[in-house]
Parts: structure tokens; sequence; C-alpha cells
């Protein structure tokens, strides 16, 4: 969990400037972070929002969110039974979450708790594939990856189709990071699949994002593209 919260980026100001401005938020607004994992979305948030709850099922990760974002009210509990009363907060989030959760549960859950007039807010950030470091990766990456597990943007799109949340508005949102050899293999070592895989194979992974940075000039610009959504909820 300290690796997560060190390694993973946060989100860009612009995006959370638009998600704010969208649901929308201001200082009367009572925010649902869901699955808030260390409190990446829920500390860009706090400036906007009156009061940001943040949910998380993971104790550690709720531990890590404590200790990163004290300005939030911590809350263990899951998506799918999410511990509020129903018409409860204005507006629900989900960073880097919502592609976890049981859909059909969790919507209803956010129905739920979201006062007339709420909407939901969904971000994501997404390794830019259009970037040939990040083409690299992909390709050494591709043997942790489940059979039948689609790509990130394959995973993303069916969530946020109109038949299952409605009509969406949604923007993108390019940035970057610039690392060295250390920090690609911290990023990468921070994801679920690399985390749970025999030492052997991350040992030969992780000499391989060492090479490719290397290759580069022992530095490297990390990029993403981060996506937005917006809706109603049908």
């Amino acid at each position: 969990m300290e690796v997560y919260e060190r390694v993973r980026p946060g989100y860009p100001k612009a995006a959370v400037s638009w998600l704010a401005e969208k649901l929308p938020i201001d200082s009367r607004t009572i925010v649902l972070d869901l699955g808030a994992g260390t409190g990446k979305l829920t500390r860009e948030l706090l400036p906007f929002a009156g009061r940001v709850i943040a949910l998380e099922p993971g104790p550690a990760m709720l531990t890590q969110l404590e200790r990163a974002v004290p300005g939030a009210e911590p809350l263990l509990g899951a998506a799918e039974a999410i511990p509020l009363d129903a018409a409860s907060v204005d507006a629900v989030v989900c960073g880097q979450s919502f592609h976890w959760f049981r859909h059909g549960e969790a919507l209803a859950e956010i129905r739920r708790v979201l006062k007339p007039g709420g909407r939901l807010g969904l971000i994501w950030n997404l390794r830019d594939d259009a970037d040939e470091f990040q083409r690299e990766v992909t390709t050494l990456f591709q043997p942790f990856v489940p059979e039948g597990r689609k790509g990130p943007r394959e995973s993303v799109a069916p969530l946020v189709a109109p038949e299952l949340v409605g009509e969406v508005e949604n923007a993108v949102f390019p940035f970057q990071h610039e690392l060295d050899a250390d920090g690609v293999v911290d990023r990468m070592s921070s994801t679920s699949f690399v985390a749970s895989a025999p030492d052997l194979l991350r040992r030969a992974f992780f000499a391989n994002l060492r090479a490719a940075v290397a290759a580069r000039g022992g530095r490297v610009a990390f990029r993403y593209t981060t996506e937005v959504y917006v809706t109603a909820v049908a």
C-alpha cells in the first residue's frame, strides 16, 4: 500500500476542475469518493467541496488515506453496500475504481445514496499507448495480463455506455511524469497483476524496464491520458 501511495500519480488539475464544474461541486456539496484507495482523488476534491467522504473496502488502503488526507472523512465499506443513508450525498466520484465494482449492485447503491439531481463522476489515468515508450511497456507487461482480460481503454469503454449509466459528458486531459528507472519499476510494481506474479517473472520484467529506460538516457516521460466522465446515472 505504501508503494501505491508513493508512486501512483494524482490527477491533472484541469481534469479535477472539469469534474468539479460538471458535477457540480462547491463549498456546500457533500461528495462521496467511492473506492477511494489511498486518497489520490480525495485530496484533489477537498478544496472544492464542503465535505468529502472517502469510502474504501481495504483497511490498509484506508489507513494510508487517513494519514495522507486528514481533511477527508474515512469510511470502511464497499460500493455494493454503501454504509450511508439514502439521499445523503450530492455527488459520487470514482477515481481509478469503478471497473472493480459489481456494476449492477454498485449503481443501485449509488442511485440510493445520491440526492435528487445528484450526479456520478468517473475518472481514470490511462497509460498513453500513443507514446512509443508506453507501447514498449505494454508489450513487456503483456505476460502478466490474465487470458481474455482487455486493455485499459477496452475495459473502460463498456462501463460508460449510455445504456449502463445514462447520457454521459466526457473530456480527456494529457499529462506526464518524469521518471528514472527506479520510478518506472516502482510504478509498474504497484499494478495488481505484477504484485501477485511469480518472483522470477517479476525480476525479468523489472530488468527489461530498466533496460528500456537506460536506452533512453536514464529518464523517461511516463505519459498518461486522463479520461473523465460525468452522468446523471440512468
